[in-house]
């Protein structure tokens, strides 16, 4: 905060707040702290104090600061209920109050406060900054690493070169003006020139993106052209379509900005009001409470998509008299945004595509914050996942997958679409963004509702997706994410131990009680191998030759016992015919409260590989009278479990 407010002039000609976590038993001396580096007068935040500029206001202990029609607002907490998330709130009623004029700043801090609130700002068309390392901090990146992940951050930044940013784009409000003033037309050129270049900017996005802006609302398009133009410090429209012929980042980010609407959830509420109507039902045709309701919400980010379909689901399911499980995948490569979305921690902000009978129902209230209920929650399963890098999900009723594709390329879509096929039941559905399509692979699917994007997998087509690039670890991360493990020590130290755990952490999966697959790490090709025909995340379908069996009955044993299981001197037989000898470890991982319990599968090796004729040698021929024994118990308690089930349904 030191080198936030020496980098600031000492007339910026704004307002500054600022909201952090206290202890609310703990007396806070923080505005007598801030006033040693600026000389604005600096007070402490009072109810109904009218913020003004060059002025700076702290928030008090004990107490929940919003603003409204620029005044602050004091709320006293309540006592059972700590607020968790007081930036977040602050930042989302900052966005609704200032619109445009709103500007978001996350320093140092813990965990993934104010990600949600920085998303409200930019949605808003305000700017977005956060911290990043200029070799002295910030000493807890968490916070500002959350919202950078979370892909709404305008300018990462060393605090002290915020200031000299935020002055630079005050003044792009306030220039306009008063050039109107002495010349009542230049304000008006300045449109007539984004009016011109339109037709320009539009052919580049769509040379880019392959998508066509020539229909987009012209003042929208504009107010979004004119905000990158004051972000970059672009005087003229010239210099910014110039930029826009030179470098490909920027028609990126121009792209992004062009498609942001508001953060709610049931996000194109006629979209899922199509989905209600198309599809839920038919998810749960002939289906019995033996049977299950998949469905994957890759790029989830912070959970508004996933919860929103897990209230569709309860809605339908208290209608009926069998209800089959419900699992609902929701998979990011952002685990800041990951941690906020099963957190499910929301400002009143963020809740506004909620009707009333819904904000009731699932959502309660804690401190300033809406926590969502369990009985939507228990449904959902986070976990990181790259749709482009990672093996497909599989045998799944539904993939919803909205506003991800607009941020890959065409090669990456052309690659993309086919592994949702895959991943999708034959009829399968998949329900896309508004601005997206499947482009060239109508030989996969059938669209339902064009309007609403929603298309069913047809049964007998076949295009298998690139499993070169798609069947490798996930430690491939993307190029954004790369950059940010670059530029905080904290991602410097989850780099490293990533790279030692990769190295020398034995190979390891994690599977859910049916056994299918979430996660793989590194080396796992030794010991399970991609089967012929479609592809399947199902663990014992991959287990090469002399794994399956033990694999199975340990998996079994571990998951009726909720207890490890280890099998020691498991021969597994590679490509060539040679024997690894390994020890196997289930064990069940912490169940996080979200309904659904994993188990981390370990393959220990021991010694080096070694030939049919060696193991024989050692007396380690397979004792086949004990694997037809086991496989033999194994069966009886399949059949057993099933006649329990019976009588108890009788």
């Amino acid at each position: 905060m030191e080198g936030f407010f020496r980098g600031l002039p000492p007339r910026p000609e704004m307002a500054f707040v600022i909201v952090t976590h206290l202890n609310p038993e703990r007396q806070s001396l923080l505005n007598e702290v801030v006033s040693r580096y600026t000389e604005m007068p600096v007070l402490v935040a009072e109810d109904g104090l009218p913020t003004e500029p060059n002025h700076v206001y702290v928030m008090p202990e004990n107490a929940i600061l919003t603003i409204k029609e620029g005044r602050l607002i004091i709320r006293r907490p309540n006592v059972a209920n700590r607020e968790r998330k007081p930036i977040d709130i602050f930042l989302g009623a900052l966005a609704e109050d200032q619109d445009e004029l709103a500007v978001g700043v996350i320093l140092s801090g813990g965990d993934g406060d104010g990600t949600l609130g920085a998303k409200a700002i930019k949605e808003r068309g305000g700017l977005t900054l956060a911290q990043v390392s200029d070799g002295s901090g910030p000493l807890n990146p968490d916070m500002p690493q959350s919202a950078i992940s979370s892909g709404m951050i305008d300018l990462a930044l060393p605090a002290d070169r915020m200031g000299e940013r935020l002055v630079a784009f005050a003044r792009g409000f306030s220039v306009p003006l008063e050039a109107a003033g002495k010349n009542g037309a230049a304000a008006d050129a300045v449109e007539a020139d984004l009016q011109q270049a339109r037709v320009q900017i539009c052919a580049l996005l769509h040379s880019q993106s392959g998508h066509d802006f020539s229909g987009y609302k012209s003042k929208t398009f504009i107010r979004r052209v004119k905000r990158r133009m004051q972000i970059l410090q672009r005087p003229s429209v010239e210099s910014y379509v110039g930029l826009l012929q030179r470098d490909a980042r920027e028609v990126t980010s121009l792209f992004r900005d062009l498609l942001i609407n508001v953060t709610n959830f049931f996000r194109d509420p006629d979209a899922f009001t199509a989905l209600e109507k198309l599809v839920i039902p038919r998810l749960f045709e002939n289906r019995g409470e033996s049977d299950s309701v998949r469905i994957w919400v890759p790029g989830c980010a912070t959970g508004e998509e996933v919860y929103s379909l897990g209230m569709l689901i309860r809605e339908h399911v208290d209608k009926l008299s069998e209800v089959p499980r419900v699992q609902i995948f929701a998979t990011d490569i952002d685990e800041p945004a990951l941690s906020v979305a099963r957190a499910a921690r929301y400002p009143e902000a963020l809740l506004k595509g909620l009707t009333p009978e819904r904000r009731r129902r699932f959502f309660h209230n804690e401190g300033s914050s809406f926590v969502l209920s369990h009985e939507i929650r228990e449904f959902c399963v986070f976990s990181p996942h790259s749709v482009t890098r990672d093996p497909p999900f599989s045998r799944m009723d539904l993939v919803s997958c909205r506003n991800l594709l607009i941020y890959l390329g065409p090669d990456i879509q052309d690659r993309v679409i086919p592994t949702f096929h895959y991943a999708l039941k034959p009829g399968g559905y998949l329900f896309l963004g508004t601005s997206e399509s499947i482009s060239q692979h109508s030989d996969l699917f059938v669209t339902l509702d064009k309007k609403s994007r929603i298309f069913q997998s047809r049964e007998n087509a076949s295009a298998p997706p690139r499993f070169s690039t798609l069947i490798t670890h996930s430690r491939d991360a993307t190029e954004r994410h790369a950059r940010e493990q670059r530029v905080t020590s904290h991602s410097l130290r989850q780099s490293v131990e990533s790279h030692v755990l990769e190295r020398f952490a034995p190979a390891h999966a994690v599977v859910n009680a049916d056994g299918d697959a979430v996660y793989f790490s590194a080396r796992t090709g030794k010991y399970l191998e991609a089967p012929q025909g479609a592809p399947s995340r199902q663990i014992l379908t991959l287990a090469r030759r002399g794994l399956r069996l033990e694999l199975r009955t340990a998996l079994r044993e571990a998951v009726s016992t909720r207890e490890a299981v280890v099998r020691p001197n498991v021969g597994v037989e590679d490509d060539d015919g040679r024997i690894q000898v390994l020890t196997l470890t289930i064990e069940p991982l912490p169940n996080r409260g979200n309904g659904e319990q994993l188990y981390l599968i370990v393959f220990d090796p021991v010694g080096a590989t070694q030939s049919q004729e060696e193991v024989d040698g050692q007396g380690q021929e397979p004792d086949v009278a004990a694997d037809l024994e086991r496989e033999l118990r194994d069966t009886r308690e399949r059949l057993q479990s099933k006649n329990t089930r019976r009588r108890l349904k009788s």
